[in-house]
């Protein structure tokens, strides 16, 4: 003999869709292998789950009231030689914990609520004995009895606090060169996240990122992609964010808006003169002179408008400061020394 569907979710035979959802949210949450540690409760849990997806499906619960479970699932239901019309065949999937995430929107009974957009629910004093939350209630109203209480769901499950939480944001340097940052470029970055799927379980997908790197700016700035980490149940993805670092440059150290150069002369050039080529980030090279002075180690000289676009003020640009790196000697010959000596001043 065949299963009664109606008769494990306790409704009638023409028992309303509303009168189905309500009888199986009740014996599901009160089933749950998780909240419900007895021998028969994953048993009964099954059993609810495949007599809710035959009876709130109407095509399913039409050929099991003309043809019962043998006809639903393609036997010949007693001796009338009959089976269900069309070739029509049924098999329940076996996952009654997948039937209970899709219903509820989560795997978990102690964070199961109902989907939907700013759907409103009241618990009724009948619901209450199957409901997880009950302790999270306002309380007992007259007599002891629990209050029919409403909850405020907005696209998934809230917690205590009324929202669902966030995982912190997750943070990836992304190094970019003096000349994409002189320009502006664009970034593609690929993440894999994990992506929460109907029946409450996830999957890995990549996507990628496009990151529109604007002229001038600074190491430090951070862009973020608002909810773009690992999906889950009751949680909110976390924010992925991009953190602007430079990277190194073999002429060019950054400093702000400005750009920074070391020239190398000799410490003769330093003494007596001489004349360099300052390289630039997007142009000739720029000369520089010194004939009657002697360039120190302190010795700066500042290129005006040489350096990256302002940030806020793309037109605009920093300089280009030029310092110097004078290399001295390692020895002396006597002879040298001698003539320094007498020629250099105390």
């Amino acid at each position: 003999m065949g299963k009664d569907y109606y008769k494990i979710l306790g409704i009638s035979k023409g028992a309303s869709d509303d009168d189905i959802k309500k009888a199986y949210r009740k014996l599901a949450l009160k089933y749950h292998p998780d909240k419900n540690k007895a021998k028969e409760a994953e048993a009964r849990f099954k059993e609810v789950a495949e007599a809710y997806e035959v009876l709130s499906d109407k095509k399913k619960r039409d050929i099991y009231d003309a043809y019962g479970e043998e006809g639903l699932k393609g036997g010949i239901p007693g001796d009338s030689g009959t089976s269900a019309p069309g070739g029509f065949t049924y098999t329940y999937h076996g996952d009654p914990r997948a039937t209970f995430a899709q219903f509820f929107g989560n795997a978990s009974p102690f964070e199961a609520f109902f989907r939907g957009n700013q759907t409103m629910f009241a618990f009724q004093d009948d619901d209450m004995d199957a409901d997880p939350f009950i302790n999270m209630t306002s309380g007992r109203g007259p007599g002891g009895a629990f209050r029919s209480q409403s909850f405020n769901f907005q696209g998934g499950s809230p917690n205590r606090g009324g929202k669902d939480r966030q995982d912190p944001p997750i943070e990836h340097d992304l190094y970019v060169s003096l000349e994409d940052i002189y320009k502006g470029c664009i970034k593609k970055m690929k993440i894999s996240r994990k992506v929460l799927q109907p029946d409450g379980y996830t999957r890995s997908e990549d996507k990628v990122l496009t990151i529109n790197i604007k002229p001038g700016w600074k190491a430090g700035t951070k862009i973020t992609f608002p909810r773009e980490g690992d999906q889950g149940i009751n949680k909110i993805p976390a924010d992925i964010v991009f953190i602007i670092r430079d990277k190194p440059h073999p002429l060019f150290k950054r400093e702000g808006s400005d750009i920074k150069y070391a020239a190398k002369i000799s410490l003769k050039q330093a003494l007596c003169g001489c004349s360099i080529e300052v390289p630039t980030m997007n142009g000739p090279s720029i000369p520089i002179h010194f004939t009657n002075e002697v360039v120190k180690p302190t010795t700066v000289r500042r290129l005006q408008g040489y350096g990256l676009p302002l940030p806020k003020e793309p037109s605009r640009r920093g300089d280009l400061i030029v310092n110097f790196d004078i290399k001295f000697p390692d020895k002396l010959s006597p002879s040298a020394r001698d003539i320094l000596y007498d020629t250099l001043p105390n």
